[in-house]
């Protein structure tokens, strides 16, 4: 019998879906402030257009995953797609509720007004934390070979 990974396109978006993460949430982010000339209004306006397209990216890795693994003949429910199915939530999240709220607070600090203090990049970044570890772990359980 052959060994092979069962759910080929999945695993390659779930390792995309965190290279992605990876680079613009823990990277990205908070770099583009150290870079010359970079003053915050720019800034803000350069991280509202990134995590926007982010999101969506986001949105068609899931897909993908979904698609995948009905292609390659899932067969019900596993606790281990529990660590998708949190990801996939988050995404939602950030997308409905979180992203619009930061967009709302940057586009005040960009037009120069006060902006009261908040959590909200705080739960961005631990919602980012816990998504890139429960990826991890989906991908490493999808690559268990059938």
């Amino acid at each position: 019998m052959s060994e092979f990974i069962k759910y080929p396109i999945a695993v390659a978006a779930v390792f995309i879906w965190i290279g992605f993460v990876g680079a613009i949430s823990f990277m990205e982010a908070w770099l583009k402030f150290r870079a010359p000339g970079i003053t915050l209004p720019l800034g803000l306006g350069i991280g509202r257009l990134v995590f926007s397209a982010l999101n969506k990216v986001e949105l068609v890795l899931s897909i993908s995953i979904i698609a995948g693994m009905l292609f390659s003949g899932i067969k019900g429910f596993e606790w281990k797609q529990l660590f998708f199915i949190i990801p996939f939530l988050i995404v939602v999240i950030q997308g409905l509720w979180l992203l619009p709220a930061l967009d709302v607070r940057a586009e005040m600090h960009i037009q120069g007004q006060e902006v009261p203090a908040s959590k909200l990049h705080f739960y961005y970044v631990g919602l980012e934390t816990v998504k890139v570890l429960c990826l991890l772990i989906f991908g490493i359980n999808l690559l268990k070979v059938a």
